[in-house]
């Protein structure tokens, strides 16, 4: 597998923001978003068995796939192997590549942050939409047919007073939608991976 880097850190967004994680991020990604802040070009080939050993040199079983798009490259096997080594598997994904129900029905936690429209996955456990104060109509009818938790993440513009306008916005929408609940990156507030 092309594997980008392999990390320890703190989860920093969405529902398991604050746990312990091992971070598994893989190359390469099938869209270009403008806000992007992963360079997921360069990599390391590994085999799932030395992205297994390494995940089990610490101690979380907390396990974050994640990329680029990191169902480009995710198989069964290894969602097995990490199962096999007492792992809980949660990915990040755009939701736009169409995986197996097997595969599916593998992971733990699936966390889809869809940046186009439908997305092509069968489950969703947490959606979570970075926030530019786009329509959220369609968002919130793919929450309702997931039955997923909602979050919503400003987007990290770089721009100060951008990023704030974004926060406000969001503030505002999940006070009027509270079935939202606020995802902010807070590894970047506290400057950890």
């Amino acid at each position: 597998m092309k594997v980008n880097e392999i990390f320890y850190s703190l989860q920093g967004e969405g529902q398991y923001t604050g746990r312990a994680a091992v971070f598994v991020r893989l190359s390469g990604c099938n869209l270009r978003c403008s806000f992007c802040d992963t360079r997921h070009e360069a990599f390391v080939p590994l085999t799932e068995d030395e992205i297994v050993d390494k995940v089990t040199a610490y101690p979380a079983r907390h396990v974050v796939i994640t990329g680029g798009e990191p169902t480009l490259q995710l198989t069964r096997s290894l969602i097995d192997k990490l199962h096999e080594a007492g792992k809980f598997v949660q990915i990040e994904t755009n939701g736009s590549i169409v995986l197996s129900l097997d595969l599916v029905q593998a992971i733990d936690w699936i966390t889809c942050s869809p940046k186009e429209l439908p997305v092509k996955i069968a489950r969703i456990d947490e959606l979570k939409v970075v926030y530019e104060g786009q329509d959220m109509v369609p968002y919130e009818i793919m929450a309702c047919d997931f039955h997923a938790i909602r979050s919503l993440q400003p987007c990290d513009t770089g721009d100060e007073s951008k990023n704030r306008a974004l926060l406000d916005a969001a503030i505002d929408y999940i006070k009027n939608h509270p079935e939202w609940r606020l995802s902010l990156q807070t590894h970047k507030f506290i400057h950890i991976p």
